[in-house]
């Protein structure tokens, strides 16, 4: 046993030394004892802990927990892969699986339909969004260990059946499962005689492709600018992010660099292809949730003076990530660099290596923010995302936005609002101020609440009273502050009316006409792209922008 442990002990020592050996052994010669180190009290610690632990343990999860909570302490896009979640990845990078073709949201006792997506086998079996499925083939959610999304995935053509709840009501169904394809490119279409729109919702590796294929479709119907909407685009593939920017920049155009402290990670992409319109008015827009490869784009096409962009500040991931294959089937994605756009800015917000005293990340100060100059001169910043030529307020979340997004708030009244409300044409629908009241009585009914960080700050310093034996003085003022508090937030809601109201049209238009129809009826309702449409029309106001 002794000579099983010690050869235990010394196989992860060995693998350092031959990392040590192939990477440079000066670069990590003073790390190196530190790190044997470390993994012999790991290992040791490991094995006692299994062996002795009063009830029975689970060396694989407990290794799983081990590794991810480790690299919490790093930044949030540094991610252990377990051979489940390589699968996951995978999809996410293809955007091509085999299932019911829905967005699943899980809980521990139940699989909630998000959406539907039109056509898939889900929507075929009649399941909204909304719907809570409890059993999946005989199967239990509430009984399922892992995650029970896994439940309806399958080979092509395999059934399954379910049992779920809609309004109160239990129901059950049959789905046959097929090949789902998620397009980067959901929609395109033209919104007047001029002006075509590109919804680009992921840079999976289907994105640029889909994107020419729509630009060159556009054209032939007529287009004579470009809208192309990244607006909620998390990102995805670095390279697709170059190939988009391509469609409309010249060959031989830098896009992005990044750098890192290992030298073969210090890189410079260009652009490789033929363009497919240099010329073409192009307006591009972003929100907060528009990161990483979309902040690529959005910054690199800005930096070159190439497009005008409209909408909020982006997300700000200026960091760069690359998945490394591990024994059994695993991955870690490492982040290995940091990527600038031509102007030479990082727009990384979040500085994950100086955090606050309760662990969360340090956001870039404005007043840390630098200056760069794009292609004409105009100046551009860097530490806190791409900053629009064109700002739209209303675009940015507030606080209380946030927070009530951070609920299902907006999706069960959406949910609730479909069903007591039968509308056979949505392209005019308008939610009125009734329906305003109705949704902030809602969020009373269901106790909605959320604390400003004023108001943490207030209560900290009010608990710290009690040790100084000032309440009495101070309870008085505290109380009348926090009703104060109390009241901002209540009119915080109406102040942010405008904002709700859009989120909550959205949702619920998805209800009536899928993903598919809102996009038809962004065209003529949507505050961005009438924005956009506007800048294109001018040609004067376009290059006023860019000049």
């Amino acid at each position: 046993m002794k000579a099983l442990l010690k050869r235990k002990i010394l196989i992860p020592i060995i693998a350092i030394l031959l990392f040590i050996g192939t990477t440079g052994f000066k670069t990590y010669q003073s790390d190196f004892f530190e790190i044997a180190k470390q993994i012999e009290i790991f290992t040791t610690l490991f094995k006692e802990l299994n062996m002795n632990y009063v009830d029975k343990t689970n060396p694989g999860d407990l290794m799983d927990n081990a590794i991810k909570s480790m690299l919490t302490e790093l930044d949030p896009y540094t991610i252990f892969y377990n051979e489940q979640d390589v699968e996951a990845a995978r999809i996410k990078q293809t955007g091509d699986y085999t299932g019911v073709g829905a967005s699943i949201k899980t809980f521990k006792d139940k699989l909630l339909v998000i959406e539907p997506y039109k056509g898939y086998p889900a929507d075929l079996a009649g399941l909204k969004a909304g719907d809570e499925i409890t059993i999946v083939d005989g199967v239990a959610v509430k009984d399922y260990d892992d995650d029970a999304s896994n439940l309806l995935k399958g080979s092509p053509n395999s059934s399954l059946e379910i049992t779920y709840v809609r309004q109160g009501k239990t129901k059950t169904t049959s789905i046959k499962r097929s090949e789902i394809e998620i397009d980067a490119v959901p929609h395109f279409s033209m919104i007047d005689e001029n002006t075509g729109y590109i919804v680009l919702k992921k840079f999976n590796s289907k994105a640029s492709s889909q994107t020419g294929y729509a630009l060159k479709d556009l054209k032939a119907q007529g287009a004579k600018s470009i809208i192309l909407d990244l607006r909620g685009n998390p990102g995805g593939l670095l390279n697709e992010a170059v190939n988009v920017v391509n469609l409309f920049v010249p060959k031989e155009q830098l896009v992005v660099s990044t750098k890192s402290k290992v030298k073969k990670y210090n890189r410079t992409y260009y652009t490789k292809n033929e363009p497919i319109d240099t010329e073409i008015p192009l307006v591009v827009l972003i929100n907060g949730k528009s990161a990483s490869a979309s902040e690529i784009v959005a910054g690199t096409l800005q930096d070159i003076d190439r497009a005008v962009i409209v909408g909020s500040r982006s997300f700000g991931k200026g960091l760069v990530q690359r998945p490394k294959k591990l024994t059994y089937g695993t991955q870690i994605k490492l982040t290995i660099s940091r990527y600038y756009t031509p102007s030479g800015r990082c727009i990384q917000a979040l500085d994950y290596w100086n955090k606050d005293e309760k662990g969360n990340a340090v956001r870039v100060k404005q007043k840390d923010y630098n200056v760069f100059k794009t292609k004409n001169g105009r100046k551009v910043f860097d530490g806190g995302g791409v900053f629009p030529d064109e700002i739209l307020e209303h675009s940015k979340n507030s606080a209380i936005t946030n927070a009530i997004l951070s609920t299902q708030s907006i999706f069960d009244f959406a949910t609730n609002y479909y069903y007591s409300h039968p509308i056979k044409d949505i392209s005019d629908f308008k939610l009125t101020d009734a329906d305003f009241k109705s949704f902030k009585n809602y969020l009373k009914e269901t106790n909605f609440s959320f604390e400003t960080e004023t108001e943490k700050s207030f209560a900290k310093a009010f608990e710290i009273s009690k040790t100084e034996n000032l309440t009495d003085n101070i309870k008085k003022d505290y109380s009348t502050l926090i009703a104060n508090l109390n009241q901002y937030k209540q009119d915080a809601l109406d102040e942010n009316k405008t904002q709700l109201l859009d989120l909550l049209t959205d949702e619920i238009v998805k209800r009536y006409v899928y993903r598919e129809g809102l996009y038809e009826y962004y065209k003529v309702h949507n505050s961005e792209i009438k924005k956009a449409t506007d800048i294109l029309k001018s040609p004067s106001k376009y290059k006023k922008y860019l000049n």
